[in-house]
């Protein structure tokens, strides 16, 4: 009995030809699929999934040029931060701002701007609608000064700063100066726990590069954020 498998006919050349085309190409998708995912996480803080200060301020001035009602401005620290790292150790201080990056997520939505400015300081372009912003800002206090739980059992009790500006309270669509005047309120309301909304008078308060000067690193901010 003859068991050798019989091979279907030759292999023409118009399918030898796509055959060998398609291994380059896969290989070029392959490639370009992987430094998607690299692009893609390099514009994102590790620790808390937020965007980095470069991929959060294009994304904000999008959404500043785009949408013109219903914006606002968030800026955010989370207090007492530095007795959390020196009390409890740096993995529960990582706890805690992977907790406010998922908290501020959730708040704001997927079409939001929501980034790490850098240790404690975070900022968030959202739109919410005027007739809610102070509820909202309200919710997002709660939020943030919900106790965040260990991976151990032990409970961080955490506090967070909030200011916010909008376009028409301060008279400005640039990103720097809504920056500079809901940084401003934050630092009016800190520790007061509760969210402060800024005016134009917010605007006039020394800053670099839209942070209220004073912060740290802000001398080493090479552009505007």
């Amino acid at each position: 009995m003859n068991t050798t498998t019989r091979l279907p006919g030759r292999i023409g050349p118009r399918a030898l030809l796509i055959t060998t085309a398609a291994l380059p190409l896969t290989g070029w998708a392959l490639h370009a699929a992987a430094l998607h995912r690299q692009l893609a996480a390099s514009r994102r803080d590790p620790l808390t999934g937020l965007l980095r200060r470069d991929a959060y301020t294009a994304r904000a001035r999008r959404l500043l040029t785009r949408h013109s009602d219903d914006l606002a401005v968030v800026m955010v620290d989370a207090d007492h931060f530095k007795a959390i790292n020196n009390t409890l150790g740096h993995a529960a201080g990582d706890s805690v701002l992977a907790a406010f990056g998922a908290r501020l997520t959730a708040w704001a939505g997927p079409r939001a701007a929501t980034g790490r400015l850098g240790g404690d300081e975070f900022a968030v372009v959202a739109q919410v609608p005027e007739a809610l912003l102070e509820r909202r800002l309200a919710q997002l206090v709660r939020m943030l000064h919900t106790p965040v739980v260990l991976e151990d059992g032990r409970t961080v009790y955490v506090a967070a700063s909030v200011g916010a500006a909008t376009p028409a309270a301060v008279g400005t669509r640039d990103l720097s100066s809504l920056q500079r005047a809901a940084d401003a309120a934050l630092y009016e309301g800190k520790h007061t726990g509760r969210a402060v909304l800024a005016t134009k008078q917010h605007t006039t308060v020394p800053s670099i590069n839209g942070r209220r000067a004073g912060r740290a690193g802000t001398a080493s901010w090479g552009r505007a954020a």
